[in-house]
């Protein structure tokens, strides 16, 4: 076996949008990582096409956010569309909120966009390491780290490389998981499903109305990118391996349609639905669909994995680079399972609401009612909102302080898909404001712990130890929205989650850096 590459820090294996996020965080930080993706290239297919709002505030931090936007859909494509066939006119609709539109509660709106248009964005916000046609095949933990082995899929070489971590997010078919003993909780596979890429003008029943999804009783389309394409998804017919691909797709626009479309490119696949029982196994580490594979209803499935990222990196640099304790990593699993849970159930009972739509819909055709009858929804129209879900999370963990002066409000004021209510509680991300034009109180969170204060010379004297921090000043209206009185102080994780409050005056000078210690697992204090 040949000799050993360049060690890198964290080993990232699985270059899906996860493990490209979770890249460009690290080197955010300057740890080294090296990833590996076992396909020979970035994904050709559109894939996942919702990036909601959150993983826009954290692309926002990584300047990605307008180059997202510029390339992605109208905000009139983040609605939902229920129809006959393609054809046909609308018989239900529903926004998806936080992406038809901006919403007040943050700096940033989702976009429609594919997978394809995103991932080359992500590959170039960092200058680390990428190798395409390799794949992890085994690995080894030792007392300092662990010896991966790898195989260049393409010639068969076979290398060994040292990381102190490795970053799991090879998917739902995750080498990793299963290696590691790692077993998985849920429905598990809930059916077979094709996606066929195309090209056809549908602008005559789409143009005047614009979705993001047209969900049909023959599969469901929708448009690839603004320029141009279509796709359309559906379970897998028994014959796939002969199927008239451009056929079926004409079938499923409509008797009427007239249109054959141009077969691009398809692709099957097994709509997963899962929760690995653990996250962490020494030091590998899981996200995105090798932790949890989501059904796609809502759009949940990559942003909860870009979301892990988000919570894993800075713990993993922290630890690194000293000023943070190993045990510190314990807490990823900690707060992101019952999340991963709780999507899990969300997207599970999303998609029994679209098959109620749908058999609604076939009750009424069968009972000769008005086929132009709306059918009534059997949620709100904010349903595929999921702001309470998306921006509501609230970690508990030992990496948050809950047992500071007592804080306002309920516990967990945000209903999981539901409404957003903004808190300043500690485990709950930081509330968007408006510190000056164009920057919010997450641009302000970043590769450091950040202190909010209307007092900051009181709060920076304070500052010490070898956490990154700084001291972000508060006016006397923002520190009456965070329920904070004059001398009070918010301290905010680097994933933007609060870590600890102090309603008034620090109880002592050296509160903050205790604080600090024990958000960290740190002996600094």
């Amino acid at each position: 076996m040949p000799g050993a590459e360049a060690d890198p820090e964290v080993l990232i294996v699985g270059g899906g949008p996860v493990g490209l996020t979770a890249r460009a965080l690290l080197a955010r930080w300057g740890v080294r990582t090296t990833l590996v993706e076992k396909h020979t290239e970035l994904s050709p297919f559109p894939r996942s096409r919702l990036v909601n709002v959150r993983s826009m505030e954290i692309y926002r931090l990584l300047g990605l956010a307008a180059p997202l936007t510029d390339r992605a859909f109208a905000p009139e494509y983040g609605r939902i569309r229920f129809r006959d066939t393609l054809c046909d006119r609308d018989f239900a609709t529903a926004a998806m909120v936080g992406v038809n539109a901006p919403v007040p509660e943050s700096p940033e709106t989702g976009v429609l966009t594919s997978q394809d248009r995103l991932e080359p964005l992500l590959l170039a916000a960092a200058d680390t390491p990428v190798r395409f046609g390799v794949e992890l095949v085994d690995l080894a933990e030792e007392a300092d780290g662990v010896v991966a082995v790898l195989a260049d899929r393409r010639g068969g070489e076979r290398t060994r490389v040292r990381a102190r971590y490795v970053l799991a997010s090879d998917g739902a078919n995750s080498t990793l998981r299963p290696l590691l003993g790692i077993g998985t909780t849920g429905p598990g596979a809930l059916g077979s499903f094709t996606t066929v890429v195309f090209d056809a003008d549908l602008s005559r029943w789409c143009a005047r109305r614009p979705a993001g999804v047209y969900f049909t009783a023959h599969g469901s389309f929708g448009p690839v990118h603004p320029e141009g394409g279509w796709m359309w998804f559906g379970v897998t017919p028994d014959d796939a391996a002969d199927a008239d691909w451009p056929g079926l797709v004409s079938r499923a626009l409509g008797p009427g349609a007239g249109v054959r479309p141009e077969v691009r490119r398809v692709q099957h696949w097994v709509m997963n639905a899962f929760v690995a029982e653990r996250f962490r196994h020494g030091r590998v580490l899981l996200a995105g669909d090798a932790a949890h594979a989501l059904p796609i209803t809502g759009g949940l499935g990559m942003n909860t994995g870009v979301a892990d990222a988000h919570n894993l990196c800075w713990k993993l640099a922290g630890v690194l680079r000293g000023w943070a304790g190993p045990a510190l990593l314990d807490t990823y699993g900690t707060e992101r399972l019952p999340v991963a849970h709780r999507t899990l159930d969300q997207t599970v009972a999303g998609t029994r609401l679209m098959v109620e739509v749908q058999s609604r819909r076939h009750e009424q055709l069968r009972s000769g009612e008005a086929t132009s009858d709306p059918v009534e929804l059997p949620w709100s129209d904010r349903y595929f909102a999921q702001l309470g879900l998306v921006l509501g999370v609230a970690y508990r963990s030992r990496a948050v302080l809950t047992d500071t002066p007592s804080s306002p409000g309920p516990a967990d004021p945000s209903a999981p898909g539901t409404d957003y209510v903004p808190t300043p509680r500690p485990g709950h991300r930081m509330p968007h404001l408006w510190l000056a034009p164009g920057r919010s109180t997450l641009d302000a969170c970043g590769e450091w712990f950040t202190l909010f204060t209307p007092d900051p010379a009181r709060w920076v004297q304070r500052l010490g130890g070898p956490w990154p921090s700084r001291v972000e000043a508060l006016t006397a209206e923002q520190a009456d929205s965070c329920a904070l009185g004059a001398h009070g102080a918010l301290l905010v994780r680097p994933d933007g989650h609060i870590a600890a409050r102090w309603p008034d005056a620090p109880p002592s000078d050296t509160a903050l850096r205790r604080a600090l210690a024990a958000v960290t697992g740190s002996a600094g204090g």
